[in-house]
């Protein structure tokens, strides 16, 4: 089984939160050792490919990785 890149990991995590959020754990999970390989510190989020895309949701979005060891930022538009 190859390991996931994190641009895959991230399409994972997108299509996650559309399917309302059907495992997102485990996606997060494998973020975290991708983040780690490419020598990452955060992944960044597209904010037009997010569920609900206003601040409330990016700063719930935020909390929700960081309390699982991840840190996300998002593309300026």
């Amino acid at each position: 089984m190859s390991e996931l890149t994190v641009a895959d990991a991230t399409n994972r995590i997108y299509e996650s939160l559309q399917a309302d959020n059907e495992d997102i754990d485990l996606h997060i999970a494998a973020l975290k050792p991708a983040l780690k390989r490419e020598g990452l510190k955060e992944v960044v989020l597209d904010p037009s490919r997010l569920v609900q895309n206003n601040r409330s949701g990016r700063k719930l979005l935020q909390a929700y990785f960081r309390q699982r060891g991840v840190k996300v930022s998002f593309a300026s538009s």
